[in-house]
Formats: structure tokens, sequence, C-alpha cells
């Protein structure tokens, strides 16, 4: 039995992305090869040139059948059947002028996008003949309506983007090849129009917030597991499984697991493989992947790489191939396959196949340093800085700061913290460092107080309403202020007490 090859699993989309296109073309370049695609093209299409090599001949408006316009400095941006274009006109710089298009051919020399993704839609051929001919062959299919998967799931609850207008996590916007997400206040918003579907923002994301959903993880999950099981079955050995986004003919010992790209599998889906059996994971990584897709993978098998090491296990059991496939067959890494289904959850997957690895590690370190920008770790706090004002609680989106509900203290839930520095950011005292590192220490998944203080009561009617390092903290920094200077002692009554005394003295 040879289940080398899988392909990925082409079930209809939920909630698919529309385009809808006219056919309305623009042909951007300079006129000696603009004018003779526009020709071309014109009678299928509604076209439109700007020329950007000067200014229009006087005789050429009344030699054409479509709109010709000489323009500096052209910009572009949206997707197939929502394009807007500006440019300088040629005579009069000063004169902008904006059109709406459904398509756009740009055989200028410099790209109107330079991202590394292009919007559907957008076709730049350069000035290679059949390059054209091939680019213009697909234009006169792109009208009618069109759609597309929605590739990603977004659950606001668990971003760490920002709080309270504090900078947070901005992996996800920094990873993504397309420029389809950008910062909306406290959250992220993503263009499904201009997301290509690489998974990359998913693999990044620490919390999970956002989930790759064609297919999500539970039936990649399932599929992994699957294929691992009967290869076990046809063969009795370990698999080494290799994602790829190409087709191959693999060895009978491994199994090809096809996927839209090689960023849609994260580290949740590596070490539940390893957990499974594999006897080693490999990302096959193409000539063609992004540059920030590229640098991303890198450094999550770099992290991935340090866990597995602390544990005891080989380290290239994860590796990622950038110059061709080497088969890497091992031994299974643990005696002891898991059971455990991939959960919807990104954390959850991680939890299950790190305590089974741990489980059945040859040398587990209970604690281990990890690198920077890894999604586990502790905090360092300065108890001296720390006034307790739980600003940090506030801004915490993984529930990993808690307050102590009846009591002044500060508790931390390691196994919770995503490391996204929004607590670090917001501490007013800057009294929070990061620690990333992996704790399998049974304190680590439980509320462990790391401040606490007495209760600072009103002088007045003795109510607790602070503590007396912010009490002491605000008479430092406020004893000077007007409103406090000849009566000091109001910063040391709760609100009510201190604005009985200003109406009595007023």
């Amino acid at each position: 039995m040879n289940v080398a090859v899988l392909s990925r699993l082409d079930s209809a989309p939920r909630s698919p992305v529309q385009y809808r296109s006219n056919g309305e073309l623009l042909i951007v370049g300079p006129a000696a090869l603009a004018m003779p695609l526009a020709e071309q093209l014109a009678a299928q299409l509604l076209v439109t040139v700007v020329l950007t090599d000067g200014p229009l001949p006087p005789s050429l408006p009344g030699q054409v059948r479509f709109p010709v316009h000489a323009g500096r400095a052209p910009a572009l941006r949206g997707w197939l059947g929502a394009f807007e274009a500006q440019w300088q006109d040629w005579k009069t710089p000063s004169s902008v002028i904006s059109l709406h298009v459904d398509l756009v051919l740009d055989v200028q020399a410099a790209p109107l996008f330079s991202v590394h993704v292009t919007p559907r839609g957008y076709f730049r051929p350069g000035s290679d003949a059949g390059a054209q001919q091939a680019a213009a062959a697909e234009l006169v299919q792109l009208v009618g309506q069109f759609e597309k998967p929605r590739f990603f799931q977004y659950k606001e609850r668990l971003c760490a983007h920002s709080r309270n207008a504090q900078p947070g996590c901005s992996k996800c916007i920094d990873v993504c090849s397309a420029q389809a997400i950008s910062s909306a206040g406290e959250r992220i918003a993503v263009n499904p129009h201009l997301c290509a579907g690489c998974g990359a923002c998913c693999t990044v994301c620490p919390s999970g917030a956002l989930a790759y959903d064609f297919p999500p993880a539970t039936t990649s999950g399932e599929q992994i597991k699957t294929a691992i099981d009967a290869h076990f079955i046809a063969h009795a050995t370990a698999p080494q499984l290799v994602f790829h986004a190409q087709a191959e003919d693999w060895p009978e010992q491994v199994i090809g697991i096809a996927v839209q790209d090689i960023s849609v599998v994260g580290m949740d889906l590596w070490l539940a493989a390893l957990a499974y059996g594999a006897g080693n994971v490999t990302l096959l990584c193409p000539a063609d992947e992004a540059p920030q897709s590229r640098s991303m993978l890198r450094d999550q098998v770099g992290i991935a790489q340090v866990i597995l090491g602390a544990l005891g296990y080989e380290q290239g059991c994860i590796s990622l191939l950038e110059n061709g496939f080497e088969p890497a067959i091992t031994p299974a890494p643990v005696p002891v396959r898991a059971k455990f289904n991939v959960a919807v959850d990104k954390r959850t997957t991680l939890d299950l196949a790190l305590s089974h690895l741990y489980e059945h590690a040859p040398s587990p370190q209970q604690v281990s340093a990890l690198p920077a920008g890894s999604p586990y770790g502790a905090l360092a706090l300065d108890k001296a800085a720390c006034t307790l004002c739980m600003s940090c609680v506030g801004a915490c989106p993984a529930a990993a700061l808690q307050d102590g509900a009846s009591a002044p203290q500060l508790r931390f839930i390691e196994a919770n913290c995503v490391q996204c520095s929004l607590c670090v950011n917001t501490c007013p005292e800057d009294a929070l460092t990061l620690v990333p590192r992996l704790s399998f220490s049974s304190d680590a998944k439980r509320a462990v107080v790391i401040n606490e203080t007495a209760p600072f009561c009103c002088i007045r009617c003795g109510k607790p309403f602070g503590t007396l390092k912010m009490v002491e903290t605000m008479l430092a920094k406020l004893g000077q202020h007007s409103a406090f200077r000849d009566h000091p002692e109001r910063m040391q009554m709760c609100g009510d007490c201190r604005v009985i005394d200003m109406m009595k003295a007023g």
C-alpha cells in the first residue's frame, strides 16, 4: 500500500469572496508596447490607455476607437472589478485624473504594485511578447462574476494587536506578502479581496486569532493523522511527512501533503505530526515563495527546533528545505503515538502536542529558554517599580494577567501568555519585561501571585481604595500639582471622600 501522495481537500468554500468585472481594461505603459495591445483587445474589452513616455501626438485621438491619455506618475490600488487608477496629466502635472476600471495591463518597466503577491485582475507581462499574449488571453476571460475562498477566520476576542491605543502584536501585518492586512484600532482588518490564501498570517499568529479555513486545521489534522496511521499499517515504520505546494513523485517511505502554500501549516500541525509518529516533518519551500513567508518559516522552524532540542529530540525532526527535496527518514521520535485530535483552537493543539512530546521525551527540561518572538513565555516583574495599578491586567488579551479579586494582588498564568508585549507597552512604570521560554511546570497552568501588597485605606472613611505603593507614587508625582499642593491629604482619600472634602472647602 502506497500512501505517498495526498492532495488537499477541495471542499466548497464557506462564504466565498465575490468579484464582478464588466471588462473595463486600463493599459499603462509606453506607446510602442501599449498601443498594439490596446488595438488587439479593444474588440473584446472596454479599453482605456495611459501612455507614460511622453505627450500625445496631436493626430492620435482621431486615429483610435478608445480613450488615450498621456500621464505621469501613475498610481494604482484595488483588485479585480474595483481598481482605482490615478495619474498626472502630461501637459498639466497639477491636474490629477482618476479612473475606476476592472482590469489592468501594466507594460511599464517599473510595476504599479510593489507587493510580492499582486491583486487579481492585475497583469504585468513586461516586454516579452509571449507573456503579453498569455496575459491578453487571460484578460478576455475575466468578464463576469467570479469567486474565491475566504481563506481565513478571524476571532477578534483572541487578537493581541492593540489595547487602549498601545501597540501589541503586528506579526500578521508584517508577514502578509499581499498587504491585505492593516491595523484598525484595537484589531486588525483583513481585506479578503487581496488575500491570496498563503496562510502565513495564521502560522505566525501566536494566539490563534487568525486561523486558516481552507481547509481548517481540524481537517488537516485528521488528514495527517490518518495518513500516518495508514503508513504504519502498510510499512510498520515512521514516515517522512513532506508539506509541499508542487507536484512531486515521492519515495515509498514519504507521505506528501499538498497544500495551498507551505505557510498554511504551522507549528501546531508540525508538532502534532511528530506526536502521531512521523519520523520527520519537512517543509519544501518553492523558489518563488514570498520573502516574508520564507523568513517567517525559518523563524518558526527555528523555534520548533529549540523546543525539540530542549526535550532531547533530534532538532532535524522538523526542517525547512529551500534547495530541493532530500529524504530524511528517521525512527519515530515517540515510542507511543498520540491519539488526540487537532483542535479548532491553535493553542489547544499546541498544548496537546507538547504535553505528549514532553511525556515521552528522552531527556526533557522542565523549563527551557526560547528565541525572541516565540509564542510562549513568562514575565519578569520589577516589584519595586510596580504599583499594582492593574493596567496590565486590562490590556492582556489572553487572561494571562489577572487581579486578585478581593485582594491587591497581580497574578500570572504563564501557559496563557502569547508574548504580545501589550502589558509591557501599557505599564506606566516600565515594570514588565518579556521572558520567552517554555515551561512544563505545574505552576505554568495556574494563577501564580507575582506581586501583592497590603491595601491602603481611606484616611477619612477607612474604605480600601488602592495600595500603599500607588498612594506613595501619587504623592511623589502629584504633590506639587495645583489641585493637591495645599491639600496633599486628599490623595489619601477615596474618590467619594475627596469630593466631599473639596465641597466643604468650597
